[in-house]
């Protein structure tokens, strides 16, 4: 369940758009929307060509550049200091292979994550050094090495660094530091990924006369799969390169990729930045989660086609074991949350499990935040030392969140949708409990939500309706794809796909008719019905089948028509706080508030369906004539549990009650959970 909320912005100037920009109406609907954006520029949409401001804008780069070239002429040894997630090795396969073009004595070095972690560390700094090395380049890496920089320093080598996190409050003291986001930066642009910055480095490198095409051709490719694999905002000069690496991508310009291309499946269809974050982007990160990632540079570097199936074989295998220990994380996860409200119901879910893969738990986060609709920690323990990875929602800032904590942890770092951290063991506890007390500090409430771009009417659209939207690809962070809804819709008929895996939903509007496919449910799962009047929240595409185009609508949320979903989320949020024991204010406490009559309509609507299967919302609905808030439903549910008149088992946020036999009348009073209430019995 998500808050919906209509995306502002004047669309009635939709119509002028489409004339002076000679585009289609849903195009300039868009568009008018994304003119709200205090950085918005509709050229960065409409132009196609590839421009880039001046890299020496960015502070430090002609130190760079000149100890770099020093290095070159007088055939030093350099080391490329990377990272080992799709950032870090895209990074690294740029510069590497930019330094080789120029015949340089060059290398790259990779931390292990198992055991070395993430950044610059003594050890591989020594190591580096009795290799010979005397100019080590970061990339995606060190703008918080302090004390290795200063470590390689003393053995008299030479430190470039080229990041693109945070500032520390101590800078290393290298020869150049080139990261947009210091204060002293005037470059124009500040959200690059590690691999965007290294190509500015790269421009740089060219001089004044940079052939910028060719640069292009020769790493944009790579490029697209750090920036997008990142997550950072894909606008300004990032969308650009993203834009530029995908058409190469789609003209196979870089060997190791292409390949990629194939055995991930998808070679046959143009890649687009979704395809990158969910086929080829996982598997380049999975040699660095599972082994060492210097097998996914290798890919990336790779002239041999035999060598780059044997690498690309490797990294789909380990992708595949990947996500399988994936699922097996987030099902002990889900397993010990379904069996522990108290860590369930707090606001920030933290929860730990003794020798999960640490090079996992980052995405096991993500699915248990998209199951329960909340920031989600999942930290894995070991001994006496535990790691943890952290994914937001729009609303908290984690990186804040998790500095609150400092005191219990020994590393940290992140930004406010995502982070990770180190802290003892015995910690944990003591940590879920500050990081919520800090939740408590703030305003918002950061509920769940899902933008609605538009409201459209069913089977309207054309293909090339949907094709004119193609103008604002790629799409990712900052650009989001467009969702629309449509509103007050009948279901006509949901069948199943793919052996039951998946539903389709046939809709009405009057005499207007539309189809929808649930990627999400299964059939059998699938919560709605023939005759539910619902809202229905779709992406969309164009479905190419025998020669014929159709517009395909893919759900991404689905409501029962007019539900007030914020309303009901904090009503529910009411119930998690009093359920650990938080006292209820006198608005709370009227907002649960459910007395015998309330409790017979669910009790009767249990026996007469033989219990209940599916989410408490869809519960909810089906209840006819209640007079009690979502909360009141959960603090009922929770109640009749406690008084042994259900058995209820819980599936992430799905619930399966099954009523059981009663020898005597129920003392709601009795419930430990109604001690605020005075219930008649």
């Amino acid at each position: 369940m998500k808050k919906w909320v209509l995306a502002k912005g004047d669309k009635s100037r939709a119509p002028q758009i489409a004339k002076e920009r000679n585009i289609s109406q849903l195009a300039a609907a868009i568009l008018a929307l994304k003119a709200e954006d205090v950085q918005f520029n509709a050229d960065e949409y409409l132009c196609d060509e590839a421009s880039f401001s001046d890299p020496f804008l960015i502070r430090d780069m002609d130190k760079a550049v000149e100890r770099i070239n020093s290095a070159v002429e007088n055939g030093e040894k350099i080391c490329i200091y990377g990272d080992y997630d799709a950032d870090g090795v895209t990074s690294t396969a740029i510069m590497y292979m930019y330094l080789k073009s120029l015949w340089c004595d060059v290398m790259y070095y990779i931390p292990a994550r198992e055991t070395e972690g993430y950044g610059m560390n003594d050890t591989a700094v020594e190591k580096l050094h009795s290799m010979g090395i005397t100019l080590i380049i970061t990339v995606d890496n060190g703008i918080s090495a302090y004390d290795q920089v200063k470590l390689a320093n003393s053995l008299d080598m030479d430190v470039v660094v080229t990041d693109h996190h945070a500032i520390p409050e101590k800078m290393p003291e290298a020869v150049a530091v080139i990261d947009p986001h210091r204060a002293d930066d005037e470059s124009p642009f500040e959200h690059f990924s590690g691999v965007g910055v290294a190509f500015k480095l790269i421009m740089a490198l060219e001089g004044e006369n940079a052939d910028v095409e060719e640069l292009l051709d020769r790493y944009s490719a790579i490029c697209a799969i750090g920036t997008v694999a990142d997550i950072v905002s894909l606008t300004g000069e990032n969308r650009t390169l993203v834009r530029e690496g995908l058409k190469r991508i789609n003209d196979n310009v870089n060997l190791g990729i292409t390949v990629l291309r194939e055995k991930s499946g998808c070679a046959e269809k143009r890649v687009t930045s979704a395809e990158i974050g969910f086929g080829l982007a996982p598997r380049i990160n999975a040699g660095g989660r599972l082994g060492l990632s210097q097998r996914s540079v290798e890919l990336l570097i790779c002239e041999d086609r035999e060598k780059a199936e044997e690498i690309a074989d490797e990294l789909c295998r380990d992708n595949d074991e990947r996500k399988q220990i994936e699922k097996n994380i987030c099902e002990q996860a889900r397993v010990a949350l379904d069996e522990n409200e108290d860590i369930r119901n707090k606001k920030i879910i933290v929860v730990a499990g003794e020798g999960w893969h640490q090079g996992v738990i980052g995405l096991a986060a993500t699915q248990i935040r998209e199951i329960y609709g909340k920031p989600t920690i999942v930290i894995s323990y070991e001994g006496g030392s535990a790691k943890g990875s952290a994914r937001s929602v729009e609303g908290f800032p984690m990186n804040k969140g998790v500095a609150y904590c400092s005191d219990l942890l020994t590393i940290f770092g992140g930004h406010p949708m995502a982070a990770g951290m180190s802290l003892p063991t015995s910690n944990i506890d003591a940590f879920r409990e500050k990081i919520n007390e800090y939740a408590d500090t703030l305003e918002d409430e950061f509920l769940p939500s899902i933008e609605i771009s538009a409201r459209l009417k069913p089977g309207l659209l054309s293909p090339e309706d949907v094709d004119s939207l193609s103008m604002f690809e790629p799409y990712g962070a900052g650009n989001a794809k467009p969702v629309f809804a449509y509103g007050g819709v009948t279901i006509t008929d949901v069948s199943s796909l793919k052996n039951g895996m998946y539903a389709k939903v046939l809709f009405s509007k009057g005499d207007l008719y539309g189809s929808a496919l649930c990627f999400s449910s299964t059939y059998e799962e699938f919560p709605y019905k023939k005759g539910d009047v619902v809202d229905i929240a779709v992406s969309i595409g164009v479905n190419e089948y025998n020669g014929t185009r159709s517009v395909s609508s893919v759900i991404k949320e689905i409501k029962f028509y007019g539900e007030d979903n914020e309303k009901m989320l904090r009503s529910k949020r009411i119930f998690e706080e009093y359920s650990l024991g938080k006292p209820l204010r006198k608005e709370e406490k009227q907002d649960l508030a459910a007395d015998r009559d309330d409790f017979a309509l669910v009790y009767k609507y249990l026996r007469a369906n033989g219990g209940f299967k599916g989410e408490a919302v869809i519960l909810y609905h089906r209840l006819e004539g209640k007079k009690f808030s979502f909360g009141s439903l959960l603090l009922i549910i929770k109640a009749m549990e406690q008084l042994e008149l259900m058995n209820c088992e819980r599936i992430g946020e799905r619930y399966e009650i099954t009523l059981l036999p009663v020898a005597k009348k129920a003392q709601l009073s009795s419930a430990p959970i109604m001690s605020a209430f005075g219930v008649e019995n």
